[in-house]
């Protein structure tokens, strides 16, 4: 009996030990309190910025490839850079494919008229394609220089430019008169 006191004595004291050594532990930390070593640590994995969604803009390769007045109202052309098959022609009256003509602003020079056209509530402002203003048309042969005559322009007869002569080519004979006939089988 001696022996079941000393272990309910000791079974007593440990409880009440144990008990005062809970209030001495520490309470759990909210994880905010380490947010700033998440935002600012030289360590971290750099994550890409994704950029925000933005509409596309309808007009990225368009360009205006003809415009012209008339008494009925003013015509553009618009063309595509990227689609060499599209091809709107509008009018100032109606709409085309959801396409119209919002305003014009008129030039004397060529390629300077700019045209804003709206599609779906969105506005944007059209010029000329200048590649193509300063390609060369496509069917017409290059111009030619004419030649420079000393007596013309007062200048030395060495800076004249020769012109070449042209390389003719001679008739190829159906049968020349050398050959003699290739025997057939039938000989």
């Amino acid at each position: 009996m001696k022996r079941e006191l000393l272990l309910w004595i000791a079974t007593v004291a440990f409880a009440v030990t144990t008990c005062a050594q809970a209030d001495d532990l520490p309470t759990k930390v909210a994880f905010d309190r380490y947010q700033t070593m998440l935002d600012h640590s030289p360590f971290a994995v750099a994550s890409a910025v994704v950029a925000p969604l933005v509409a596309p803009n309808f007009a990225k390769d368009l360009y205006v490839a003809n415009a012209a007045r008339s008494s009925d109202g003013d015509m553009v052309t618009i063309a595509s850079t990227s689609d060499k098959d599209f091809k709107k022609y509008l009018t100032t009256k109606t709409p085309v494919d959801g396409y119209a003509i919002a305003s014009i602003e008129w030039s004397d020079k060529v390629g300077e008229t700019k045209v804003t056209i709206s599609r779906d509530g969105q506005l944007a402002t059209l010029t000329f394609n200048q590649m193509v203003l300063v390609q060369p048309l496509p069917n017409r042969p290059p111009i030619a220089v004419p030649p420079v005559f000393p007596q013309q322009s007062g200048l030395q007869r060495s800076l004249a430019l020769p012109t070449p002569t042209p390389h003719v080519r001679g008739v190829i004979q159906r049968n020349p008169q050398g050959q003699t006939p290739v025997p057939s089988a039938q000989d």
